[in-house]
């Protein structure tokens, strides 16, 4: 069932990532036509955006909800990938970083916004890694779902073969987990809305330009990387 879990979410990871490319063309042919359009124009393709990003926390909710740890150490990313999993995803606060790298034109009223949502933000990331601390700790004396999180999801998965003398996760840790991977999701969505709101619509613009650039530089490079790696070690 894993091995059919992974390859559901790799299949719609494809189309997903094509949608990924298109919508990021609208958004560079936007900001080259930034005195022709209006608007309402930039705020649809914005919506247009962010759903797309919806569409994806489903699904992965839905994968999450059948095999947590595939969550956790997903087969369909790179190890570069891998290596900026915080909870299953992105770092929330990623989307302010680049806001704030990319604009320089933010009023100080935006900037003063952008430090508030900051610090939310991080104080809620902080909650959440207390919240998987204390799941860690209910597992036992070694840091299992963080092994998870950085080795594969093999060893969490081998470890309760050992101790469980199962080789599924325990209900109550399932939900957890579940619990835990919503509510960061639910984080990052939110704190990218919340920054949208913030900034003007050609402002915004931008930032989702870099956030899908960077996000398809990452998976790129990351993908050859694994490619040439595992052709130099055959």
């Amino acid at each position: 069932m894993t091995d059919a879990n992974a390859a559901s979410f790799e299949a719609f990871l494809r189309e997903w990532m094509v949608r990924q490319k298109d919508l990021l063309d609208e958004l560079l042919s936007a900001q080259r036509h930034r005195d022709e359009l209006h608007d309402d124009d930039r705020r649809e393709l914005i919506s247009r955006v962010l759903s797309h990003y919806e569409q994806y926390y489903q699904e992965k909710s839905r994968i999450a909800n059948r095999d947590i740890l595939l969550a956790f150490s997903p087969s369909w990313f790179s190890s570069l990938e891998r290596s900026f999993l915080w909870i299953a995803g992105f770092k929330p606060g990623m989307v302010i970083q680049l806001a704030n790298q990319v604009l320089d034109d933010l009023s100080e009223e935006q900037r003063e916004r952008m430090s508030e949502l900051n610090q939310e933000t991080k104080s809620e990331e902080r909650a959440l890694n207390d919240e998987l601390a204390k799941i860690q700790e209910s597992v036992g004396a070694s840091p299992l779902v963080e092994a998870a999180r950085s080795h594969g999801r093999s060893c969490l998965s081998e470890s309760y073969r050992t101790e469980e003398g199962g080789g599924e996760v325990p209900e109550t840790l399932k939900i957890a987990l579940e619990n835990l991977v919503v509510n960061a999701d639910t984080l990052r969505m939110n704190t990218a809305l919340k920054a949208m709101k913030i900034l003007k619509p050609y402002q915004a613009v931008n930032v989702l330009v870099a956030v899908a650039e960077l996000h398809i530089r990452i998976r790129t490079w990351g993908l050859e990387k694994d490619a040439h790696q595992g052709g130099a070690g055959r």
